[in-house]
């Protein structure tokens, strides 16, 4: 094989690994889906209440969690056989990794008891979606 044609199949074949290697570094940057966590709160104790909130959310902005929902008005348009809670509250982190680690911090303990004491609660944590768009028109 002559040098040029060496030098052109090398050439090729570094182009074709190139070709192959771009779908997976877009994939390796592909942000990670934002993870919602959703609490449906029925209120027993309101002072006990108020100290749970704003040490929970003191917890959720240390690790970089953000609220979307606290409390406010709201409807129910279904599911009337389920007794609607009195508050319901969003916040979103960046990652599952994220809200798990927030989950996982030492001071869940004691806030738990604070809540678990002041109210009735279920909480849940979703992955969202990185391709969803909202609705247009």
């Amino acid at each position: 094989m002559t040098p040029t044609a060496k030098l052109t199949s090398t050439i090729l074949a570094a182009a074709a690994l190139g070709t192959l290697a771009i779908p997976a570094i877009h994939a390796q940057s592909a942000p990670p889906a934002p993870a919602y966590v959703i609490n449906e709160i029925e209120v027993t104790d309101p002072a006990v209440f108020a100290d749970y909130a704003t040490r929970q959310g003191e917890l959720v902005d240390r690790f970089g969690g953000r609220f979307l929902i606290r409390g406010g008005e709201a409807d129910m348009v279904a599911g009337a056989k389920l007794p609607q809670r009195q508050r319901v509250t969003v916040y979103v982190f960046d990652s599952m990794a994220q809200a798990r680690a927030w989950r996982a911090a030492p001071e869940q303990g004691a806030l738990a008891t604070l809540r678990d004491k002041a109210s009735k609660f279920r909480s849940f944590i979703v992955e969202g979606c990185t391709s969803c768009k909202p609705p247009t028109g």
